[in-house]
């Protein structure tokens, strides 16, 4: 959780201080607002410059934050905060009428404009919904969302999250070869983007795509047709309360990450791979899991049953640290003010 104390101001100027952090200031009057590239008043800057450009009202505001995620660790710590960013605006400047995936865009605006890294919109979307969330990305002025009933404890099992202890912060290159590798191949089949692509018309095509494009692309390209029929399996999986059959999905696509999107470990590191380590010790431990998040270094997921949660987390945290793994639960709620929960 992220949570902020906030308050509008008079002027037009954002004050933000965050638990542990230097205080933010980004005045919205100057014409050129001043921000650093790649730090948290970025995200600030770009999320008021989103609300500014698509008609909605923005002002300043001063606000004290505290967040648990864990930054860059792949647990959406920036996503987080951006969508808190907006839900402020929203909240102080336009009757707390700005739609969840309108705060999304916001956030995903600010983090590939102003911070500077290519990143979708499925973590902001997640952040700003809540809950467990299908999203269809197919078109991307209407993205369509459908909430999932979904209860692990029903089952008998716990949402195990490993800190490895690896950081994104420097893996923003890593991140930023996956799209580009598969806009690539998109482009040398005629298209901006790979959702637009015929498969079988990819399939026929590797022979000349790889000599262009390089294999790792191609391999990335082939995870990518494969991951979106899994999403839709795994849908239809939670709306049947077939459990086991969404387990194996998930292992399925895990593995298929590790090895056809290969966002596991960085290839300019190769001695550090928590992430491998960590799923290795969790498969051996019998549970099913997958890498979280962009991937390259940070946490995973593992679906561990209930009465071996306790035994799993000793065993992780003998290796990783103390606290290195957190069992978690989902809750139903994304962007909302402490008012709203006591209504919910």
């Amino acid at each position: 959780d992220i949570i902020a104390a906030a308050s509008p101001a008079e002027d037009n100027v954002i004050r933000m201080k965050s638990e542990g952090s230097r205080e933010d200031v980004i005045d919205l009057s100057s014409e050129r607002v001043s921000y650093r590239r790649g730090s948290s008043s970025a995200l600030v800057a770009g999320v008021a410059d989103w609300f500014a450009k698509n008609g909605y009202r923005f002002g300043g505001y001063r606000a004290c934050t505290a967040s648990d995620v864990m930054s860059g660790s792949g647990l959406s710590s920036s996503a987080a905060f951006e969508v808190m960013c907006g839900r402020i605006l929203s909240q102080f400047y336009n009757g707390a009428s700005v739609a969840p995936m309108d705060l999304a865009k916001s956030g995903q605006y600010a983090e590939n404009e102003f911070f500077g890294k290519p990143c979708g919109l499925m973590d902001q979307a997640a952040c700003a919904n809540g809950g467990c969330l299908w999203i269809d990305f197919s078109d991307p002025e209407n993205i369509v969302t459908e909430r999932v009933k979904f209860d692990l404890e029903k089952h008998g099992y716990r949402l195990c999250i490993v800190n490895t202890g690896g950081n994104h912060a420097d893996l923003t290159d890593d991140y930023a070869s996956v799209p580009a590798e598969m806009k690539q191949v998109a482009s040398l089949l005629g298209k901006s983007f790979l959702r637009e692509c015929d498969e079988s018309d990819f399939v026929g095509r590797i022979p000349e795509l790889r000599r262009s494009a390089g294999d790792r692309a191609v391999l990335r390209a082939l995870h990518f047709f494969a991951e979106n029929k899994r999403v839709n399996a795994q849908l239809a999986a939670l709306k049947n309360d077939d459990f086991a059959e969404y387990l194996r999905l998930v292992k399925s696509s895990g593995d298929s990450s590790f090895k056809f999107l290969q966002n596991v470990y960085t290839n300019s590191n190769v001695k550090e791979q928590g992430v491998s380590l960590a799923l290795a010790i969790t498969e051996r431990f019998g549970a099913v899991c997958r890498v979280h998040g962009g991937g390259f270094a940070g946490t995973i997921q593992a679906y561990v049953p209930a009465d071996k949660a306790s035994d799993y987390k000793a065993a992780v945290e003998k290796i990783f640290g103390e606290n290195a793994c957190r069992v978690t639960k989902i809750r139903p709620y994304g962007a909302v003010t402490l008012g709203e929960l006591e209504r919910i």
